[in-house]
């Protein structure tokens, strides 16, 4: 029987977030387009995971089926999903409200985006903490002050009267974090929260999720594009393409040891210190595929280099190639290299 992609040290009944068999289809067109294909996730209190993978791959997709942020009529969500003991798949509009904020929160990659222009930020967060645990303004203001403070914003007291405008690109992402934390969850969701800052501050945002991650015992979901960023600021790492996770493990392992083609391709084209200069990175051949007319296999095979007919014969089995660590190629065993 094949290991599941989970990491087998965690307990079910100890896990703060349990998906299994997650499926978003989207609707409107002649036929369903499946853009996630059974996923399976497992996470405790304390723990980091980053979803590392292209653009297209389902990452996104898969934290708005745990906020159930996709429009309805345009999506149809299945599978099990559990969050701190709420069937999310099941509450209703007034237990969902709750549960955004409450039980899960999100950042999302752009703060411009995400908070109001035309409302001081910290009338944001003190109208979000009033909503949901019934305080008073001067509350809720104290608690948005107090947060401003835990994510190292400075002059707090005096940014809480600022515009969204009137912040740097870093202050902003600053202040959607705590929002994200207004009304003290226990699952944080960071949609790839520093693709638009600058290296120096990319860091800062890092080290400080890190650091709000350890110190509340959040569950954190990081979706990124970015080896580097996985490695620093996950437990494990979860690979997807095509709408599949490929590869899961603890960071160290996956990022150290690969076991899939593509978790392979993706470190061959990155930057390290050690990178000569001058040198071209590796690329991986093709594009990934067309999740409307997918391949028949693994999604991988059009641009693997290591294919064999059993490639087009079906969705590779889960495979265990380590302690908490598995992967669906049906070469697991030999050598991998980039397509």
């Amino acid at each position: 029987m094949n290991a599941p992609l989970r990491n087998a040290t965690t307990a079910a009944d100890a896990a703060l977030v349990e998906v299994r068999d997650l499926t978003v289809d989207f609707l409107g067109g002649r036929k369903a387009v499946r853009a996630v294909g059974g996923v399976d996730l497992t996470l405790r209190a304390g723990e980091a995971l980053a979803l590392l993978g292209e653009s297209g791959s389902g990452k996104s997709v898969t934290l708005r089926a745990l906020m159930r942020l996709l429009p309805e009529s345009r999506t149809r969500i299945g599978g099990h999903l559990r969050l701190d003991g709420h069937d999310v798949l099941a509450l209703g509009r007034k237990a969902l409200s709750a549960y955004r904020g409450g039980t899960v929160a999100m950042i999302f990659q752009d703060p411009g985006l995400a908070l109001d222009p035309v409302y001081r930020i910290g009338d944001q967060i003190a109208e979000a903490v009033m909503r949901h645990e019934g305080v008073s303004r001067a509350a809720g203001r104290a608690r948005a002050l107090e947060l401003f403070e835990r994510v190292h914003i400075p002059s707090p007291a005096r940014r809480l009267d600022a515009y969204p405008h009137e912040m740097s690109g870093g202050m902003r992402q600053r202040a959607m974090i705590a929002l994200a934390l207004a009304c003290r969850p226990k699952v944080l969701l960071a949609d790839e929260p520093t693709t638009a800052l600058d290296a120096t501050v990319q860091i800062q945002i890092l080290l400080l999720l890190r650091e709000l991650q350890r110190d509340l015992g959040l569950a954190v979901i990081f979706v990124t594009h970015d080896v580097g960023v996985a490695v620093q600021v996950a437990d494990r790492v979860a690979v997807m393409y095509g709408g599949h996770l490929v590869e899961v493990g603890a960071s160290g392992a996956v990022i150290g040891s690969p076991a899939h083609p593509y978790t392979s391709g993706l470190l061959a084209s990155r930057i390290t210190p050690d990178s000569p200069k001058g040198v071209r990175l590796a690329t991986i051949p093709g594009s990934p595929p067309d999740l409307a007319d997918p391949p028949p296999g693994c999604p991988f095979e059009p641009r693997c280099s290591l294919v064999v007919p059993a490639c087009r014969e079906g969705l590779p089995p889960r495979v265990p190639v380590g302690p908490g660590h598995a992967a669906r190629c049906v070469r697991l065993g030999e050598p991998v290299a980039a397509g």
